[in-house]
């Protein structure tokens, strides 16, 4: 759907697959509650405050760019969310947590608890999300749950394969277990966002092939792998 004002579309949107299937059901159950918006297609650095027609143009450029098409596949769209900050905020929020990287062993569990920096209170409400790129890799659950909304959509550019193996879970502190890797070392990226205040942080995660022992005949271990 698009709204147009003569010359050209100020809003085009298209339904995911869930909203068509909402809206196919009638009954009112297509509703939209919430919504969010964001400048993947704007580049600032076109911003030119020295343009020899004056201020009035220095974002001429920007406001001539074209307008990205609208997709139903959320891993691939709205990268660089929005958000609404209280005024006279002279700082950013930036999301952090203590582990930039993290190494474990098959079965090891390790918990990550995201904080919100710059900003008093921010996401205390409504938590960060997280997002497992590879389900193979590990598992990930909440320890202490969010309330209020369901959480952000998936707000990094992955691949389909990726994108199909990935887990997104909301709350306010996480703990990821490693599962068993018999071929060789496995990795993935952890995304932690703020549902809030946006910003996020990427932990790399590795856990290690697991070693198994073989056991000859005689109950001599002869090697490992």
């Amino acid at each position: 759907m698009g709204y147009l004002n003569n010359s050209s579309i100020t809003i085009d949107a298209i339904l995911t697959k869930k909203g068509r299937e909402l809206l196919a059901r009638g009954r009112d159950e297509f509703k939209i509650t919430q919504f969010a918006l964001a400048d993947d297609e704007i580049d600032y650095d076109l911003y030119n405050t020295e343009h020899p027609n004056g201020s009035a143009f220095y974002g001429a450029a920007i406001e001539n760019m074209p307008m990205l098409e609208a997709l139903p596949d959320e891993t691939q769209t709205m990268k660089y969310k929005l958000v609404t900050l209280p005024k006279g905020t002279a700082r950013i929020p930036v999301v952090s947590v203590a582990q930039s990287a993290i190494t474990l062993q098959a079965g090891q569990t390790t918990v990550v608890r995201p904080d919100t920096v710059n900003f008093s209170g921010g996401n205390r409400e409504f938590g960060y999300t997280i997002i497992l790129s590879d389900s193979d890799v590990a598992e990930v659950r909440t320890t202490i749950n969010a309330s209020g909304l369901p959480g952000a959509s998936v707000p990094q550019f992955i691949g389909d394969s990726e994108s199909a193996q990935s887990v997104t879970i909301t709350g306010r502190e996480f703990e990821i277990l490693a599962k068993d890797q018999y071929d060789a070392d496995a990795t993935a990226t952890v995304i932690i966002v703020g549902n809030e205040t946006g910003g996020r942080a990427l932990i790399d995660l590795t856990v290690k092939k697991l070693d198994v022992a073989t056991v000859s005949q005689k109950g001599n271990i002869e090697s490992t792998r």
